[in-house]
């Protein structure tokens, strides 16, 4: 047993260094902020490490570390520590790729979702997860992910003016 935990502690810790940019851009999605972004990343890489072994089967490593990175987000998020001053705020945005007016339309859009809508559309678009990985990250069926998703796409339809792809 204890070998069997060791070799998915190291599978774990390959993960995380093959994914740390990717766990980092969702972070900062929620919390809006690069230096609490990195302190949410780092939040859940210590609590994924410390309770590695409650993980039993390594191919559900995705969806059990991204349900850790979702609540260390939201907690961070709820905790109202995203104040943050408008100057940090702008240092912080990567530029554009394209005009800058549609993407801060769609981003300002994102976050007048209800949290959990955001979070199915952050994890189906921005992290290129599965509906069904995204039911076993945040706990919900599949059918309710589903819902949330083209529901959270049709309230970004109507305040951007945009089509936007369903999937």
């Amino acid at each position: 047993m204890e070998q069997t935990e060791g070799i998915i502690h190291r599978q774990l810790v390959d993960y995380i260094v093959a994914g740390q940019g990717d766990f980092y851009r969702l972070a900062y999605s929620y919390v809006q902020n690069r230096d609490a972004a990195l302190d949410v990343v780092q939040e859940s890489i210590v609590k994924a490490l410390s309770k590695s072994d409650s993980l039993r089967r390594p191919e559900y490593m995705k969806s059990w570390f991204y349900r850790i990175l979702l609540n260390e987000s939201m907690n961070h998020f709820r905790r109202g520590r995203r104040l943050v001053p408008l100057e940090d705020t702008l240092a912080d945005r990567a530029a554009p790729e394209t005009d800058p007016g549609l993407r801060l339309d769609l981003y300002d859009a994102l976050e007048r979702l209800d949290l959990k809508e955001q979070t199915v559309i952050r994890l189906r678009f921005f992290e290129d997860m599965k509906l069904e990985e995204i039911a076993l990250a945040t706990h919900t069926n599949l059918n309710t992910v589903k819902s949330r998703l083209y529901k959270g796409l049709r309230k970004l339809r109507e305040l951007t003016g945009e089509e936007l792809n369903d999937a």
